[in-house]
């Protein structure tokens, strides 16, 4: 009788443990919230540095892996909307704000002092994401102005910047095709390729300059792509988006592609599954395992997008993976900044 209820306490215990740890992965930890704020920027350089930008001329620094976080208001731009930033590290970080007139600051003391290296007046300047292929070339893609993809370029960190000839884009956009600041991550980089998604009236694919079509909802202003992702490994693409006036619906809000290595071309993957909702930001924890949010919740998948588990009906704009982890930061509305760890 004794040995019996020592098996049946050992096999309790056993597995309460395992549902405490796999509970434990998929469950999101609150590090820091700011009432009045929204994040829509958010860069991990390394395993101890996460930044986040938004709202109020707001900024989130930690430099303990998001045990503790300062937060920041840039001044003499308190009333300005920073979605997007890029940090090299602990110390040196840049930031965008959207609308006119558009500026770009950077810092290289932890955002104790911030200097202008971009400003343009231009009423119709509204600046969606940066992003850097390396720790001196980047991009940072806007609005387009006059029908006209607005584009800049870096070569030294950001210090200067400089407008993309119009000769480089081989398409054209469609009318009412735009690209959203959800999240600072409809524009990144891989194969020696820059990508570009845009949403609207229109959404499309742009590798280099050059569209194709999306298979996501598209033909209103709150429609089409938001966030695009490429594995580590270069080989896959997953782009996410819906409609975000809709942000339950989950149809037509995912598009994957696979490189050919024997065509030298991204193909369209059937297989790819969908998220249970509208999603602004995606991201590889590692070349199968996918992470992705938008205001309606939170989904994993375990096999580069084919099945999605919702882990959370929480809201949140933007994630971004902590490297040489398997865990990853989320962002969004009333300053919230999540962690997730499934190491």
């Amino acid at each position: 009788m004794g040995i019996k209820n020592g098996c049946l306490l050992i096999l309790i215990f056993i597995v309460q443990t395992t549902f405490a740890q796999n509970s434990g992965n998929n469950s999101i930890k609150i590090l820091s919230q700011k009432k009045g704020v929204s994040i829509r920027g958010l860069s991990v350089p390394d395993q101890s540095t996460i930044w986040a930008s938004g709202s109020n001329g707001s900024i989130a620094l930690s430099v303990n892996g998001g045990t503790d976080f300062e937060w920041i208001q840039v001044k003499g731009y308190e009333r300005r909307d920073f979605r997007s930033i890029y940090a090299w590290n602990n110390k040196e970080a840049i930031i965008v704000a959207v609308a006119a007139p558009a500026v770009i600051l950077k810092t290289k003391d932890a955002g104790v002092s911030w200097y202008k290296v971009y400003e343009n007046a231009d009423t119709l300047m509204f600046l969606d994401a940066i992003h850097f292929k390396d720790q001196k070339n980047g991009s940072i893609v806007g609005d387009p102005i006059s029908q006209l993809i607005f584009l800049l370029n870096t070569n030294d960190k950001g210090e200067h910047w400089n407008q993309v000839e119009n000769s480089y884009f081989k398409s054209t956009l469609n009318d009412g095709e735009a690209f959203f600041a959800s999240s600072n991550s409809n524009l990144t980089y891989g194969r020696h390729q820059q990508f570009l998604v845009s949403g609207g009236m229109s959404s499309r694919l742009w590798i280099n300059g050059e569209a194709i079509a999306l298979p996501l909802v598209q033909g209103g202003k709150s429609t089409g792509a938001n966030s695009i992702a490429i594995s580590p490994n270069a080989n896959n693409l997953i782009i996410v988006g819906g409609d975000f006036a809709k942000d339950k619906v989950a149809e037509k809000n995912i598009a994957g592609y696979n490189y050919s290595t024997k065509t030298k071309n991204w193909i369209l993957n059937n297989k790819i599954g969908n998220p249970h909702g509208y999603r602004s930001s995606v991201v590889f924890i590692d070349p199968l395992f996918l992470i992705t949010c938008g205001t309606s919740g939170v989904d994993i998948s375990k096999d580069k997008g084919e099945n999605w588990e919702l882990i959370s009906t929480e809201s949140f704009h933007v994630v971004q993976k902590q490297p040489h982890t398997k865990a990853a930061f989320l962002a969004g509305s009333g300053g919230r900044i999540g962690y997730i760890n499934w190491d």
